[in-house]
Parts: structure tokens; C-alpha cells; sequence
């Protein structure tokens, strides 16, 4: 791999006016013009990805009621070609793409035996097949993925990031939508289903991807100079009075010349600072704003509402001679309060009520934890 500088016959070509160099590669070795991401770059990015990694895991274990585990990401960059030796024949494909705070084209990949375990988690059936209600929930688990991700980044960048809405389908490893270009920044998960592991594969356009780079490192540089500051108790206020422009050479800290501030103070040409009473934050009860975030990403989750009037078993005899007519006695009292379920767990009774002519059912009772514990299998 070059280190950036020329060759002697390419020196030597310059000097005598050739123009049959080869400049077509950046200084990485990468075609394509700088289509490659730095080591800091991408450690940038697959640290913010790890930070939730365990919130991920958590959403979708509640919305499966079961244990599914995200590992750690690995970020790297990878080739059209290089991705298409790797992928598995058959695929599900989760389109989602950054469309504010950031922009650009991003698609989850999933092996099909995958998207069939997470499907049928959420929906608590076994061999799920992948049609449009298995892709809308796949969509749904993409999204709680997708949430704690967008809200760390965008708390990190000081901005709101958002995505188009989620659509899954199932393709062929060649029908794959590829981002625009030959090389991708691909993020692969180590996914955990019970008790089994397999891959999950994100694929961002290297435009999105030196964007986020770009923020997350310059956030890095700000946070930097900031910590330095903290560490002798000061803020960027009095930066000015401590280094004095004339001294900077016409330029002030605030203006964004950069210090280092160690070697600063080392030297001993510093003013007196200014010195301040501590401020001490107010003391409030309640749910911390992180947390506050946290419950929000869950907020506009669709569940199933369902309210059952009562149940009963017939032989399949009686079922079939079922017709016009035919009353079927239910496990229910006339008056005894109905059912309310969630995503097929009983949480409240009521009563059945109309409304505008349309049947509606009032919430008498809340079903206690214990309560929900018992009904358990």
C-alpha cells in the first residue's frame, strides 16, 4: 500500500513532462478517488455503534419476549465485488435511508433463515413465512434497531437525524440495492437468537459515511478542547484574557486557533483567571431525560389491541357442520367483563359499550403484574 508519496520514475516523469502517469488510485490505494474511510474514521464510527448495542438488544427482547443479543459491530470498507463473494444466496433487504441531519443510502441485509427467527419472535409463531406481514414486522424490529443508533449520533452532532419508513423485502444476493459507488462502509453484527448465532450485515454509501466520520470526529476535536478547559476549571470565556491575541499572533481561541494547553500553562505566560463561585445544579426527581429518550423510541411502535368476547373447543365434526344460524355458547357470563390483550397478553377487562354506532369496550380493571405472570405458558 503507497504512503502517499511518489515513486522516483513517476518524480522522474514529472521533470520530463510525461503524461502517462497513473493518477487514478488516491494515496490509500483505493480507486475510485478517496472511496476509503481512515482508521480513525471508522474507529469513530464503530465506537458510537457500540454505545448501543445494548439498548438495541433490549427493544428487541421486549418486543419479542425473548433474549435477542447484538454484539459488538466490525466497521470496515468493503468493495461491490468483495461484498458479492461474501453475501448468501437468498436475502431479506431493509432499506432505510438517511434523509435529515444526514443524508444518504443505507440497507440492513439479512440472511433469510434470520429474518424468518426475528420475524417469528415478534410474532410469537413458529415458520413464519416471509410475506407482507412478516416484512412489516421485520420493518418494525429494524426500527428499534435503528432508534437508539440515530438518537446517539444525533445527541453526539447536536442534531436530529431521521430515515425513511423501513421496506423489507426478499431478493437474491444480486438484486441487492447497492449504494451509489464501488466501495461501501459495511457494519456487520454478531446476532444472538436462542441460543444460536448469526449475521447481520449494514451497508452506508461512502458519502453518508465520510459525513457522519466527518461530524463525529470534529465533535471529538470540540469535546477535546473543551475537557482541557474543564481541567483548569475555566471555560471558552476566558480563553481570551488568557491567551491574549497579539500573542496567538492576532487570532483567539474562540476564533479557532488551535493550543495545547498543557504545554500553555507549562511555560507559565498566563494571566490570572477569573474566579468564579460553583454553580450546583437543581436536584429534580422524576425520569432523567435519557431515559425520557429512551421510552420515546417505543412511542409510535404499532401493537396489536384485541378484545375477546370468550372462547370455546369443538370437535372438528361440530366445526364443520357449523352454518346460517348456528349459536355457539362461549366460556363468558351474560355480563361478565371482556378481555383486553396485547399482542395476545391479557393486560385489562371492560365492558362492551357503543359508540356512534360502533362497538367499543370500556376499561373497568387493570390486570395486575402477577396476575399477567400466572397467564403465562
Amino acid at each position: 500500500m503507497s504512503d502517499g508519496s511518489l515513486s522516483q520514475d513517476e518524480i522522474d516523469a514529472l521533470l520530463q513532462g510525461s503524461d502517462s502517469i497513473d493518477f487514478g488510485s488516491d494515496f490509500n490505494g483505493n480507486e475510485g478517488g478517496g472511496e476509503s474511510l481512515s482508521e480513525q474514521e471508522k474507529q469513530a464510527i464503530q465506537q458510537i455503534l457500540a454505545s448501543v448495542t445494548e439498548s438495541q438488544s433490549s427493544n428487541l427482547s421486549m418486543l419479542a419476549s425473548q433474549t435477542i443479543t447484538i454484539g459488538k459491530p466490525e466497521v470496515d470498507v468493503k468493495s461491490r465485488d468483495q461484498l458479492m463473494t461474501e453475501l448468501q444466496k437468498d436475502l431479506v433487504e431493509v432499506k432505510t435511508d438517511f434523509i435529515e441531519g444526514l443524508k444518504g443510502e443505507h440497507v440492513t441485509l439479512l440472511t433469510e433463515q434470520t429474518a424468518i427467527k426475528i420475524a417469528g419472535s415478534m410474532l410469537g409463531q413458529d415458520g413464519v413465512v416471509l410475506n407482507e406481514m412478516a416484512f412489516s414486522t421485520l420493518g418494525e424490529a429494524m426500527s428499534n434497531i435503528m432508534g437508539p443508533a440515530l438518537t446517539a449520533i444525533g445527541n453526539k452532532v447536536n442534531t436530529t437525524i431521521t430515515t425513511s419508513p423501513p421496506t423489507a423485502q426478499k431478493i437474491m444476493k444480486t438484486g441487492v440495492s447497492f449504494p451509489v459507488g464501488d466501495n461501501f462502509l459495511v457494519v456487520e453484527y454478531t446476532v444472538g437468537i436462542e441460543g444460536k448465532s448469526t449475521r447481520m450485515t449494514d451497508i452506508y454509501s461512502m458519502g453518508l459515511a465520510k459525513e457522519l466520520s466527518s461530524l463525529l470526529t470534529r465533535n471529538e476535536a470540540g469535546s477535546s478542547m473543551s475537557s482541557d478547559l474543564d481541567a483548569f476549571g475555566l471555560d471558552s470565556s476566558d480563553a481570551d484574557s488568557l491567551f491574549p491575541p497579539d500573542a496567538l499572533g492576532g487570532g483567539s481561541m474562540n476564533g479557532g486557533n488551535q493550543l495545547n494547553m498543557n504545554n500553555s500553562f507549562a511555560s507559565g505566560k498566563t494571566n490570572s483567571p477569573s474566579v468564579q463561585s460553583v454553580q450546583f445544579p437543581n436536584l429534580q426527581s422524576g425520569i432523567s431525560s435519557q431515559e425520557q429518550g429512551n421510552i420515546g423510541l417505543l412511542m409510535d411502535v404499532y401493537m396489536e389491541m384485541t378484545v375477546e368476547l370468550g372462547r370455546t373447543k369443538k370437535l372438528i365434526k361440530e366445526i364443520l357442520g357449523i352454518g346460517e344460524g348456528t349459536i355457539i355458547e362461549l366460556d363468558k357470563l351474560a355480563g361478565e367483563p371482556v378481555d383486553i390483550l396485547v399482542n395476545h397478553k391479557l393486560i385489562a377487562k371492560g365492558e362492551v359499550v357503543v359508540i356512534d354506532e360502533n362497538f367499543g369496550v370500556r376499561v373497568t380493571e387493570i390486570v395486575s403484574p402477577m396476575e399477567r405472570m400466572g397467564d403465562l405458558p
